[in-house]
């Protein structure tokens, strides 16, 4: 069985967590610059079996598609063509944000390091990859 990576997708930056190969265990893997995070999957699918990418879908409160899908759906495509024989998969990643604040407040993280966006966005993608293996089971 290969792992489950999932992707918090932003302009800027991309957080990313893995699971582990038996696809009970999430964990943060990366925070990569958007305009590297393609190269950086290609690189860990060719060095890890990877069986499926789950890149969250940001949907606003009335469950309608955010304004930065217009980002997302061009990354999704380019990712598909860069890694085709991958299964790719997006899942509702409402709230992931404010629950990666809570769980860093609630780990004991310090106030600096909650400051820094990448911990935010690597720790998010985390959420949205076990929010989306504890639904799948």
């Amino acid at each position: 069985m290969g792992r489950l990576l999932a992707i918090d997708f932003g302009k800027a930056r991309c957080g990313v967590a893995v699971s582990d190969s038996l696809q009970i265990i999430a964990n943060p893997l990366d925070t990569v610059a958007t305009k590297e995070i393609i190269p950086f999957l290609v690189s860990y699918c060719q060095s890890e079996q990877v069986d499926k990418i789950v890149v969250g879908l940001p949907k606003q409160m009335s469950g309608e598609d955010s304004e930065s899908m217009r980002y997302i759906k061009p990354f999704v495509g380019r990712l598909k063509h860069a890694i085709p024989n991958i299964a790719i998969e997006m899942y509702d990643e409402r709230f992931t944000s404010v629950l990666a604040h809570r769980a860093m407040i609630e780990g004991g993280m310090k106030k600096k390091d909650r400051q820094n966006k990448a911990n935010v966005d690597k720790i998010a993608a985390c959420i949205i990859l076990e929010d989306y293996m504890q639904k799948k089971m």
